[in-house]
C-alpha cells in the first residue's frame, strides 16, 4: 500500500516562510504527476500547486509567486516551499498524485498568525 508521509508544517507569523516535504512509498514516483492540497477548517479540500513528471509546474492564483513547488526522484519527495505567508494560508496540507490515485496522509499542519 502507497504511504505518503508529509511534514514540514508549523506555527509562523504572516511573513514567514515554511518549506513542507511529502515522501511517497513510490517504486515510481518519478514517473508521476504530484500535487499539494490544503483544507482548511470548514471548508472544502483545495489544489494548491501541481509538478508533472516533465517539470512543468501549476500554482493556484491564491499562491502564485509565493509558493514553489519542487521535487527529489532519488527521495521519492515532493516540496512545498511556502513565502509570504499569510493567515489565509493556515490549512492542513496534503499531498498526492496528480490526479489523486492513493489514499491522503495524515497531512501537515500549517498555522499563520497575524
Amino acid at each position: 500500500q502507497v504511504q505518503l508521509v508529509e511534514s514540514g508544517g508549523g506555527l509562523v507569523q504572516a511573513g514567514g516562510s515554511l518549506k513542507l516535504s511529502c515522501f511517497a512509498s513510490l517504486n515510481t514516483f518519478g514517473e508521476h504527476d504530484m500535487a499539494w492540497h490544503r483544507q482548511a477548517p470548514g471548508k472544502q479540500r483545495e489544489l494548491v500547486a501541481t509538478l508533472t513528471s516533465g517539470g512543468s509546474t501549476h500554482y493556484a492564483d491564491s499562491v502564485k509567486g509565493r509558493f514553489n513547488i519542487s521535487r527529489d526522484n532519488g527521495k521519492n519527495t515532493v516540496y512545498l516551499q511556502m513565502n509570504r505567508l499569510k493567515p489565509g494560508d493556515t490549512a492542513v496540507y496534503y499531498c498526492n498524485t496528480y490526479p489523486q490515485m492513493y489514499f491522503w496522509g495524515q497531512g501537515t499542519q500549517v498555522t499563520v498568525s497575524s
